[in-house]
């Protein structure tokens, strides 16, 4: 796909829509590997200079998404891969497989995720 600015803000906005319904706050997003690259090193670590082989990259040490608008090919997949990495951000432990994959369905259907909570620690006194 080529990035226009109507394209852009489409994708901006759905990343507002999609981050509320995960409870999960609204990520920087990169449109272009120019954006990966010049992003300080330490942020974008493991995964600057292959981004471009991907459709998308969650870096969530630092809350920043990579969409690989060119690579691409329909709005489609543009939505599948929004959701999918807002998926790697609201849930962090999870790995790629069948519970990841019904997620990212779940959250193309309109499903709306609870807050993640870190379990509490209990300590004897």
């Amino acid at each position: 796909m080529k990035l226009t600015p109507d394209l852009q803000l489409e994708i901006l906005e759905k990343i507002g829509i999609y981050s509320s319904r995960f409870s999960i706050p609204e990520p920087r997003i990169l449109l272009s590997t120019k954006e990966v690259l010049d992003m300080p090193k330490e942020m974008t670590e493991g995964r600057r200079t292959s981004a471009y082989k991907y459709y998308g990259v969650s870096y969530l040490q630092y809350n920043l998404v990579f969409i690989n608008v060119r690579k691409i090919p329909d709005e489609k997949t543009l939505e599948n891969t929004l959701v999918h990495e807002l998926i790697h951000l609201r849930f962090p432990y999870l790995a790629h497989g069948k519970r990841f994959n019904k997620l990212v369905r779940q959250g193309l259907r309109g499903k709306t995720f609870l807050p993640y909570r870190k379990r509490a620690t209990i300590s004897a006194i």
